[in-house]
């Protein structure tokens, strides 16, 4: 493993404008130092330059879509017959070489507390982030273990749980609190937060409803939602033949789970032509023996399999012909066409607008409706991704920061 990423290392042409930082990694990874710096034997400073940019580099250099980020914007991999540096590969060796040493310089004790709401990306980031800055944080978790989606979301194939594990030590070592099996909005409110003396409150919930399809039969036996599979797949029998609604990356999740779960015949099927997953998890699905048919709209599910109308497709995309419905023989179903927020907190909440879709209201800054409240991540934007979710809420760290300082400075005069 080390003489492959240092083979990949040496390959780097440290581009004057490197793409794979510029254009290829939503936040700003430089990787030209990050290699630099790794071939000069400077793991320990690699790996706190990575850290500190984004504090779950490791987790985002095993799931983020490399293939359309910094790997697919190598100037190597654009070459005729050229092949792009690995660029994951060598950030996950150097974070996961860093990350048990890892510490912050935490500045002097504000005297102010922070409630985090969720343990995802976003609250992780913005846990760390306040931290560092003297804040008092407890993060408030609604599972028994950190991690959100990404633990509960994300198999173990692609996300080690040992990974996350490591995480939540790591929060234990920063001073940071951290209540398990704990959802605001039941036995406790947000009001109460305030009410027990918290300055702020970030609210980082992920999106855990289950997007349906509106078809009959998604109340059957044999009907199940994905984000609910993929929580515990252990829990299910699914039977031989399993067929699955979707074709995003968070489906190819579900079926290359369910395949590794017993099921030996297991289809993707998508109601258009155009696939939402990346090509890299294409590859990975076609190579597991997972089936894919494109053109089948969900009709109606049934305890012998579901049933679509096939579409055909002109060159623009759309849809010219429906055909006859047609059932296609599974033990099991799984809806995988993502999903939204649950409403605990906003039903249970005074002033805290959301959107159409159930998403929380934010500005620019991410700060909600209410005072002293704010969100990031798929509870705000929707389901993305972790690079993403890290990016938003480093900003939003600044804002609640900010936020704090003008606080004290009003109760100080």
């Amino acid at each position: 493993m080390a003489v492959h990423v240092i083979e990949e290392a040496r390959r780097c042409l440290q581009c004057k404008k490197p793409l794979c930082r510029l254009k290829g990694c939503p936040i700003q990874t430089n990787v030209p130092e990050m290699i630099n710096l790794f071939l000069e034997g400077k793991l320990q400073e690699a790996g706190q330059m990575l850290f500190d940019n984004n504090p779950l580099s490791i987790v985002c250099s095993l799931v983020c879509d490399h293939e359309h980020q910094c790997e697919g914007n190598c100037i190597q991999g654009k070459r005729k017959d050229g092949a792009a540096i690995r660029i994951p590969n060598i950030e996950n060796y150097i974070s996961d070489f860093y990350f048990d040493k890892a510490k912050i310089e935490r500045q002097p004790d504000t005297g102010q507390r922070v409630a985090i709401i969720g343990s995802g990306p976003a609250g992780i980031t913005i846990a760390i982030k306040l931290a560092a800055l003297g804040h008092n944080i407890t993060i408030f978790e609604r599972m028994d273990k950190v991690g959100g989606m990404m633990r509960y979301g994300i198999p173990a194939f692609r996300l080690p749980r040992n990974i996350l594990d490591r995480y939540q030590s790591k929060l234990r070592e920063f001073g940071i609190h951290f209540r398990p099996n704990t959802a605001i909005g039941g036995a406790l409110h947000l009001d109460d937060l305030f009410e027990d003396g918290y300055d702020a409150v970030f609210i980082g919930t992920g999106v855990w409803r289950p997007n349906r399809t509106r078809c009959k039969g998604e109340t059957l036996g044999n009907v199940h939602f994905a984000v609910d599979y993929l929580r515990n797949p252990e829990a299910y029998e699914l039977g031989d033949t399993v067929a699955i609604i979707g074709a995003g990356n968070s489906a190819i999740d579900v079926a290359r789970t369910v395949i590794r779960n017993g099921s030996r015949h297991v289809t993707l099927y998508a109601r258009g032509q155009r696939i939402a997953a990346s090509q890299r998890e294409l590859d990975y699905a076609a190579v597991d023996g997972i089936d894919l048919q494109q053109g089948m709209a969900i009709k109606e599910f049934t305890e012998k399999g579901p049933i679509f109308i096939p579409r055909d497709f002109d060159e623009q995309g759309k849809v010219i012909h429906e055909g006859e419905p047609v059932l296609m023989p599974a033990d099991s179903t799984i809806i995988a066409i993502s999903q939204g927020p649950k409403d605990k907190i906003v039903n249970t909440t005074h002033d805290l607008n959301v959107s159409e879709k159930g998403l929380i209201t934010v500005d620019e800054s991410g700060q909600t409706t209410r005072e002293g409240v704010f969100a990031s991540g798929d509870v705000v934007a929707g389901s993305k991704n972790v690079v993403l979710a890290v990016l938003y809420s480093k900003q939003v760290a600044i804002a609640i920061d900010e936020y704090l300082k003008a606080k004290k400075a009003r109760q100080s005069t």
